[in-house]
């Protein structure tokens, strides 16, 4: 398993029971998980949250506050900030378990001065921060989603990266790079996190098994004559890093592309225990 511990303002207090509980820079929610299926390891911290997330029986859910919170407060990662929230689907803005692949982009952009980085289902935009921040002279930041764009701005913002060249686009992943090969553009290091379902901009299904192996295709073809990564990150259940390890090594190799190609699940260690927290998974090429 992958995991990091560079996040130094993020926590994972304990885990059990099919919940979480984080500290996120000293504010402590309490979210469903449905991997922490062992029993909680320190059932006397449960009781510390200042606000928690319930479950609807119809879907969705809600947060319940036992402690006044500001709406949005903020985190840091190495020097850049990002906004935290809890919002109504449960989630923060922010997937702390991408710290590992943060390390990653960052080591690898700052091996080069010209490279151009393209991040689709962008969301946040947290590995768009780090590509820019170590260097990068372009990102291209594409998400579905016009409000989650707006919100990655803040974070550019936040992380003053304003006189960076970071351009944000909203629209559907498979549509994009179906054009940007038309254009001829190309990319040094490309990062996606694809949904198991979801829809587009103008309501484009996707499906997980049905759309990444056109999107690999796509992703490698945008690729630099001298590439520097390619991150696939899934949630996406059914579909074992083997799985994608051998769909994406097949991919490289029909590409001819000479490099590492690795997956496997990327974790959170729960804090004073052995015990990690898995949190989807990884599968990259990188040279």
């Amino acid at each position: 398993m992958i995991t990091s511990d560079q996040f130094n303002d993020y926590i994972l207090l304990d885990a059990g029971d099919k919940e979480k509980l984080e500290s996120w820079k000293g504010i402590i929610l309490r979210r469903p998980d449905p991997m922490a299926i062992w029993p909680k390891t320190r059932p006397e911290l449960w009781e510390k949250a200042d606000a928690e997330y319930h479950r609807s029986s119809s879907g969705g859910g809600r947060w319940e506050f036992h402690h006044s919170l500001p709406e949005s407060w903020n985190v840091s990662y190495r020097d850049l900030l990002f906004k935290v929230s809890p919002t109504g689907f449960k989630h923060t803005g922010l997937f702390p378990e991408q710290c590992a692949n943060w390390d990653l982009i960052h080591r690898m952009v700052s091996k080069r001065k010209d490279a151009k980085v393209l991040n689709l289902f962008a969301y946040t935009g947290a590995a768009t921060m780090v590509a820019s921040k170590a260097g990068a002279v372009e990102v291209v930041h594409v998400d579905a989603s016009k409000g989650i764009n707006e919100w990655a701005k803040e974070n550019m913002r936040l992380s003053h990266l304003e006189d960076h060249t970071i351009r944000y686009i909203v629209d559907d992943s498979l549509k994009f790079t179906a054009r940007e090969i038309r254009r001829g553009h190309k990319y040094d290091g490309i990062i996606m996190d694809p949904p198991s379902y979801g829809r587009g901009p103008d309501n484009e299904l996707f499906r997980f098994e049905d759309k990444i192996n056109p999107l690999i295709e796509n992703c490698l073809e945008l690729l630099s004559d001298d590439p520097l990564f390619f991150i696939i990150n899934t949630y996406t259940t059914g579909y074992s890093p083997t799985v994608m390890y051998n769909t994406l090594k097949s991919h490289v190799t029909l590409k001819g592309l000479k490099g590492t190609v690795e997956s496997d699940e990327i974790g959170i260690p729960v804090s004073d225990s052995e015990y990690v927290l898995p949190c989807g998974q990884t599968t990259r090429w990188y040279r």
